[in-house]
This record gives C-alpha cells, sequence and structure tokens, in this order.
C-alpha cells in the first residue's frame, strides 16, 4: 500500500470510528429514525459530509449530511456555534431555492453537534471533467461563465459571499446538465470563528478558502463580492489549461498571474480574464453582472464597427424653403444614429 493509499484508509477509519453517522454507516441504523447512512463522501476542516436516503420519504431520496461542527464542553462557544448554525442554515434556506444550489432540506443539532441535510447532486465536478475529457476551449469556458455568474449574482443580492468557488466545488449535475455551486464558504466561515474544531485542536486563523483561488483580499480576512469574481476567473484558466494556479508564475511588479503565454484568446476575452483577476479590487470587475455585460459587448462589437465612421464631419443637402442649396453639419451622435437606422434597414431587407 503506498502512502496516499495509506492516508486514505486512516482517513475513513477516523471518521467511521470516532463520529456517529460514521458508526453506524452500512450498518442498516436509521439515523434520527429516518436516514440511512450509506457512504462517506468527504471531509473538511470543519466537518464530514455523508451520503444518506431518507427512508420515511417515497423513492427514498438520497441526500447529504453535513455534520458542521464537533461536540463541544464549553457552554458559552456552544451557544455561539448554535447561533451562527441557524444563521446560516436560514441563509443557506435562502439561497437553496435556485436549481443551481442545492436545497436545504432540514438542519438540527444533537448533544451540540451540528447537522445539515442538503439536496444530493449526482455529477462530475469540474476537475473531475478536466480530468475526464480534457481541457476546454474558448466558447465553453464563455458558455461555463454564463452560467456561473447568474448563479453568482443571485447569492450576492442575498448578501452571501462564497469565498471558496473552484472546480472541486462546482458540479455538472447528470440529470440534466446544469451547473450547481455547493459547499458555501459562508456556512464554514461563521463555524471557523467557533475555535474548537474536529480534532480538538485550536484554529489558528479564520481564512476560509482555497490557496490560490482565493483573492488577496480575502487572504486578508476582507473579503468582498469581487473576491468570487476573482476566484470564478482564476477556475476559467483552470479549465483552459487544466493547470492549477499555484503552477503559474507571478508577475513580480503586479502579483498577476501570468498566464498568457499558455493560452490563446481572442483580444476581447483576453481583457475580460484579465479585469476578473486583477490584485487591486478596484481595477476588478465588481459584479457578476458587469461581467455578463461585457461577455455580451463582444457578440455586439461588429454591429459598433459597422456603426462607426472615420468621417471627421458630415455634410448633407436638406430642402429648405428659402435655398434648396443650404448644407447642414451632422453631429457624431446624429451620424451614428443614422448609421444604426440604415444597418437596421439593410437587415430587415436582407431578412424579407
Amino acid at each position: 500500500m503506498n502512502q496516499m493509499s495509506q492516508k486514505i484508509s486512516n482517513f475513513r477509519t477516523d471518521i467511521l470510528q470516532n463520529t456517529q453517522l460514521g458508526r453506524i454507516c452500512a450498518s442498516g441504523k436509521l439515523f434520527c429514525d429516518r436516514y440511512e447512512i450509506i457512504s462517506i463522501l468527504g471531509r473538511g476542516g470543519f466537518g464530514v459530509t455523508f451520503l444518506a436516503k431518507n427512508v420515511r420519504l417515497p423513492g427514498h431520496p438520497l441526500c447529504v449530511i453535513k455534520q458542521l461542527c464537533p461536540q463541544m464542553n464549553n457552554p458559552q462557544k456552544l451557544a455561539r456555534a448554535r447561533k451562527r448554525f441557524a444563521k446560516e442554515a436560514k441563509i443557506l434556506g435562502q439561497v437553496g431555492s435556485h436549481s443551481q444550489i442545492p436545497m436545504l432540506l432540514d438542519y438540527f443539532e444533537i448533544n451540540g453537534e451540528f447537522y445539515l441535510v442538503q439536496e444530493y447532486i449526482s455529477g462530475l465536478n469540474l476537475s473531475q471533467v478536466v480530468k475526464k475529457t480534457g481541457v476546454k476551449n474558448e466558447v465553453s469556458v464563455k458558455q461555463f461563465l454564463r452560467q456561473i455568474l447568474p448563479v453568482l449574482q443571485y447569492i450576492h443580492n442575498n448578501h452571501v459571499i462564497h469565498r471558496d468557488i473552484k472546480p472541486h466545488n462546482l458540479l455538472h449535475c447528470q440529470d440534466d446538465g446544469r451547473l450547481v455551486l455547493i459547499d458555501f464558504g459562508a456556512v464554514k466561515e461563521e463555524i471557523a470563528q467557533v475555535n474548537d474544531i474536529y480534532e480538538n485542536k485550536q484554529q489558528q486563523t479564520s481564512f476560509v478558502g482555497t490557496m490560490g483561488f482565493a483573492a488577496p483580499e480575502q487572504l486578508s480576512l476582507h473579503p468582498v463580492y469581487a473576491s468570487d469574481i476573482y476566484a470564478v476567473g482564476v477556475t476559467c484558466l483552470y479549465l483552459l489549461t487544466g493547470k492549477p494556479p499555484l503552477e503559474f508564475d507571478y508577475d513580480s511588479v503586479t502579483g498577476e498571474l501570468c498566464w498568457q503565454q499558455y493560452i490563446d484568446l481572442t483580444p476581447h476575452f483576453t481583457y475580460i480574464l484579465n479585469k476578473m483577476l486583477k490584485i487591486c479590487v478596484e481595477e476588478r470587475f465588481q459584479s457578476a453582472q458587469e461581467v455578463l455585460v461585457a461577455l455580451s459587448m463582444e457578440s455586439e462589437l461588429p454591429t459598433l464597427t459597422d456603426c462607426l465612421s472615420s468621417q471627421r464631419l458630415s455634410m448633407v443637402h436638406t430642402t429648405h424653403s428659402q435655398d434648396d442649396n443650404i448644407q447642414q453639419y451632422l453631429p457624431p451622435v446624429s451620424r451614428t444614429a443614422q448609421a444604426i437606422r440604415q444597418w437596421r434597414t439593410k437587415l430587415k431587407t436582407k431578412i424579407c
């Protein structure tokens, strides 16, 4: 058995022996008199995730149970954790009404341990997709942005910063192909502020995120909505190159990722990615809507080009009651409007 296999084996044994859900996993016993625990899905810094099915509902639908916090002996910390848990569960309940976010099905506390029950999404995450089918081209990545950016806009409108957007947290649903955003960092951050963690070791920092995908301001514990924009930009680079962000070089002056040498993109999309990945928050796109507008402008570029005039001024003959030869200056705005009308007329003629 190699070292990696040994670590995985130890990881599974630790969970199976030291969590309530692990001890009843695959035993046929029910958790909360309704959930049959099937297998371990994973373990993060602040909890363990299990695949389960609700045997009390018709069809025994699958679900995900996350144990967010371990047993706590300090009553004050337990009270703070309970308050934060309730607050974050409420937020998840609000944003989970979106079709591209797993629905919150239940949340509860048992003996100081906190649990979330969410909809199970069957499918591969984007990291698995790239490993299976290879890197994506520009058209595919633009389509990815058009799928994820409205979700980002939705959660930001609900005052939630995800804080951990990366390929592993983006699933392609096997059933209908929709892109689903999972594993909300907002919940993690609230729970992470409680000193007790799973292994009863003191938490040294409240940073939540993934190195390389997290924006600089997030590393300094001041995440903003634009931090999620940065993470989406880094995810685009991974889809285009298959390279994790820490494998890229950084500009020694600006601190920005040096990625252009690995990808051949159109100038407009290069501009969009550069702006998403700006180190300075003020220079970055400030909202998902801004990125969507920039993407939509690309399809309008040929139209705008047709409407541009290289003439410095234009003189047109007009009919006048006193002098048929009087000439009138046409301002640039009017010239552009006239060009648009002419273009639309030509377009209608072609259609007809």
